[in-house]
């Protein structure tokens, strides 16, 4: 489903269980926004090529946290093509995705995930790709959470700072967010950003009033 031009939200069921990784491209290359569970390459291969992008076009890959669902294909990513595409996360995150310590919240995996982070991302950092985006860190789900802001086209990349149920934003995800205070502090950097549309991992696009919606969930949080 295209965002605006250039961004396109995907579709992954992983055994009923949605999920909304998002594509960028320009005539120069594609950046993935998360990779989906474990073993879901052959879904988002498919999921680019019905967008329009051979696989081999992707170059950068964003990990907006170290969640199984969301580095799940960096290791079969990473396999297919090597160093010609390059993996960014937020610095508090990289030793989760590398496997040098175990994940946060699944921890108890046999074989969890892992693959290699070439950059590290810092809050307020932009990054020259597909019209430009800005990194905000927005920890409480995890330390190391980043949601990514395209200027271009208004759409703010919520990852799992937010869910979506049925267009509407839902706020914090209490049951999978361990720092709460900094997951409500994380909410209200949203507040100056002129938004259009948002993309939550879980739940998909919000693009009506969006703006009012996020100054609604804030004002709605515990001081």
């Amino acid at each position: 489903m295209e965002i605006s031009k250039g961004v396109e939200m995907l579709h992954l069921d992983f055994h009923g269980n949605l999920i909304h990784p998002i594509l960028l491209r320009d005539r120069e290359m594609a950046v993935l926004i998360d990779t989906g569970f474990p073993g879901q390459m052959e879904d988002l291969r498919v999921a680019m090529e019905k967008a329009g992008v051979p696989f081999d076009k992707l170059k950068v890959v964003i990990l907006t946290h170290q969640d199984v669902d969301h580095i799940g294909s960096l290791p079969e990513i990473l396999q297919e093509l090597g160093h010609n595409v390059k993996v960014y996360a937020h610095e508090l995150d990289k030793p989760y995705i590398q496997g040098e310590i175990p994940l946060l919240k699944d921890g108890h995996l046999e074989h969890p995930p892992k693959g290699r982070v070439d950059d590290t991302l810092i809050d307020g950092q932009e990054l020259p790709f597909c019209g430009g985006i800005r990194v905000i860190h927005t920890p409480g789900h995890t330390p190391g959470h980043i949601s990514l802001y395209l200027r271009q086209s208004k759409t703010l990349i919520a990852g799992d700072s937010m869910y979506t149920v049925n267009g509407v934003l839902g706020g914090i995800h209490v049951p999978t967010t361990p720092d709460r205070n900094a997951a409500r502090r994380s909410l209200k950097k949203y507040l100056d950003l002129d938004i259009a549309s948002v993309v939550c991992y879980h739940g998909g696009l919000s693009n009506v009033n969006v703006n009012d919606q996020i100054v609604g969930l804030c004002q709605g949080l515990d001081p």
